[in-house]
Formats: C-alpha cells, structure tokens, sequence
C-alpha cells in the first residue's frame, strides 16, 4: 500500500517504522518542510513555511494561527501531489503542529494515523507543577486552553492515533482515548546494553578515562532546564561531590530550551543554576560536555554508576529507557511517567522531584555502595528488553498498527 509520512523532523518517531514498512513491500513517500535538511531516503516532495511570527488580532489565537497556517501549507503541497496521481492509503504524521489538519480535505478517504504525543492542560500535568516558576494567572491558563483548539481538530480527523505510554495517552480527554493505541517506538536493546569493555573519555587537555566500574555521575537533557530537573539536581551537587571525592560528574545538554520559557536577558538555565552552586563545586570533576552523538551517550550509560533523571509530569524521555537498558542505576523522580516504568526497589530508586536533600542522598548512595544496586541494574535491564525492545516488541507492534489500517 501506498504510506504517506508527514513531520516536519522527519524521520524522528518514524526513523525506524519507515524503513520496516518498505522491507515489506510497502511504497513510502514523504512529505516534509523545506527546512528539514536531512538526507533523503524516500521519494520526497516538500512544502514552503515560513514559521517567524507574523501580527495577530489576538495574543489566544497565534499558536492555533501558526498551526493552521502550516496545515494550509501542507495542505496545498498535498493538493499538487494528488494532481500528479498520488493517493496514499494511509497517511502517518505528528499532531502538535497542525500538519494534519487538511490531509482529509485532500484525500478524505485514505486511513490517517496521528502520533499523539502529549495533550496540554491548564492543571494537573507540567503546567503549574513547579511553582518555582509558574504562578498561576488567568492569561497563562487561557494560553494553554487554547493550544489545545489543533489538537482537537488533529484528533477528529483522526482513525487512529499512537503514543508511546499509558500515561501520555491519559493526557488526552477521556473521550479522545478509545482512538489511542499505546505503541512505543523501541529501544535497540542490542546497542544499549552493559558493555564491560565501554569507556568515555573526559576533560580538556590530559583527559581522563571512564570505565564501568569508576564512580561517574550522569544526568542527561536534550538541553538543561527546568523541565527535566537540571535545577533540583545542581542543588544536589554540591553535597554529592563533598561527600564523594573521586566522583566524576558528567552532564550532557545543550544551551537552548526544548520546553517551558526561556530564562530571558541572554542568559541559559545552564549557567544560572552552575552560579548558584559552582563556589561549592569542584569544577575539575564536573564536566559539561554539551549534546553528545549518540553512540558516546550510549558509552557514557555504559559507565555510569548512576544516572540521575528528573522530569516534569511530561513526556517520557528515551534517555531513561536507554540508561536502564545499558545497566545504569537509575535514580528517577517520583513522577508519573517515570513510575510507569521504575518501581522503586525494584528496578530502579524514586526520589521525590523537588526533594534536593533526598537526591543527594540517594546518589551518594548509590556511589558509595553500587554492588547493593547490582541486582536492580539488572532488573532495569530486562524491564526493557521485555516491554520496550525494538525488534521484538516495538518494531513489529509499530508496522502492526499501520497495516491494520488497510487490511484488505
């Protein structure tokens, strides 16, 4: 059958379903924005988007103008397409920002499957779980009320939708959730796995080795901030590092905000948080090491003794699933997409999320006595190969979901 996919980062979620599907006799296309550099692989057509801010008669309406503006534009590169004799079958694209929205204008009657990865809300999920930095206020509840007008529309014009745990398919209205199948796109456990031979090597100058084994400290965000707890563990660090002198610390992030505000006037979250504790820090030992490729993450979960991981009630960060999977100690916030997966004592240790004494003594803990945390490692390890492995769970549950929307 003919498949369409649509995200504007493509391949993104779709990096290994897309191939799958084409070993199997399926013809793939993509349709994806101007912007998106990457190489292609499939045959490929793009749309023109402009995404700067343009003037709106009311601050309520620009996220769900910048939405339909590019469902407009995706909508007339999909209208040329079906001029040429395209049809798809079924159509696989991402809901949260608008790229579906007229895919059913265009082709009404193909199958389309939406990647249903987080409803917003003004109470009970991220927003106003860290009142650190966020106040309540009528204009910032209306805000994310009225982000969710695309979702809605993304998910009427929907036959099915895929998000990749129970808790983020929760997120949505009740009345939303019979059309969610909860699908997670797979962790290659083959490549994220305990590797005794692993090593990284750290530092500027004469740098320093890392192997399995070493007291080393991980924490890891797409960029450091608050959403993913960079604050609550820099708290933490300074009593960690005085108590445990031969510990490395590695911190993995950009300099950018993935999610939430901007800290404002120039600055990053990074360095006001390493400010606020660095004159209690032994600088030799932390080592800021940026965004990493991710075969060096893989060989930093790999030595890791422990890894610390904190979000938000918000999306589930693949990080984590690949640290338990490569036998890292797994210290997690207690959080509930973190506790859908670590059970505490069992698989992994829970700490409460803005607990900064707790944290320290759950690492210093964990450093100082990582053998009593073999068997935990171990657990974590095949928590995922059992639930979330790529080839034999995942993958196949993932090209099931596709083809049951053209079964003959």
């Amino acid at each position: 059958m003919r498949i369409l996919f649509v995200h504007q980062n493509f391949p993104a979620q779709y990096a290994r379903v897309a191939p799958a599907l084409r070993e199997r006799g399926h013809d793939i296309r993509v349709l994806i924005p101007t912007s998106n550099k990457r190489p292609e692989t499939y045959p490929t057509d793009r749309y023109e988007f402009n995404d700067g801010k343009v003037p709106e008669r009311h601050a309520l309406i620009s996220h769900f103008a910048e939405h339909v503006r590019r469902g407009e534009a995706i909508g007339i590169a999909a209208e040329k397409l079906k001029t040429k004799g395209y049809v798809p079958d079924v159509i696989c694209g991402h809901l949260g920002w608008g790229e579906t929205l007229f895919l059913k204008d265009v082709w009404p009657r193909a199958k389309l499957i939406v990647y249903a990865e987080f409803f917003y809300r003004n109470e009970g999920l991220d927003v106003g779980f860290d009142k650190e930095f966020a106040e309540y206020e009528l204009a910032a509840s209306m805000r994310v009320t009225s982000r969710q007008a695309s979702l809605l529309l993304a998910m009427n014009s929907a036959d099915l939708a895929q998000t990749p745990t129970q808790w983020q398919k929760e997120s949505f209205l009740a009345e939303l959730q019979s059309k969610i199948r909860v699908v997670h796109e797979g962790i290659d456990t083959d490549v994220a796995q305990p590797q005794k031979t692993a090593f990284v090597k750290v530092g500027k100058g004469a740098q320093v080795t890392l192997r399995p084994g070493d007291e080393v400290l991980t924490f890891v965000n797409r960029n450091l901030e608050p959403y993913r707890g960079y604050h609550i563990f820099m708290r933490a660090l300074p009593k960690i590092m005085a108590r445990r002198k031969k510990a490395r610390v590695i911190i993995v992030g950009g300099n950018d905000v993935s999610y939430g505000a901007p800290p404002g006037l120039g600055r990053t979250w990074r360095d006001i948080f390493l400010a606020e504790v660095k004159d209690r820090l032994d600088m030799s030992r932390v080592h800021f090491v940026g965004q990493v490729p991710h075969g060096v993450f893989i060989n930093l979960m790999q030595v890791s003794m422990v890894h610390a991981y904190l979000t938000y009630p918000f999306v589930l960060s693949w990080s984590m699933l690949e640290a338990m999977s490569a036998g890292a100690h797994v210290i997690g916030s207690r959080t509930p997409p973190v506790e859908e997966v670590i059970r505490a004592g069992k698989n992994g240790t829970l700490v409460d999320f803005f607990d900064v004494e707790g944290w320290a003594e759950a690492v210093i803990e964990g450093l100082a006595h990582p053998k009593k945390f073999t068997r935990l490692r171990e657990s974590a390890r095949r928590t995922i190969v059992k639930r979330y492995d790529l080839k034999s769970v995942c993958l196949p549950q993932q090209v099931s979901l596709v083809e049951s929307l053209h079964a003959p």
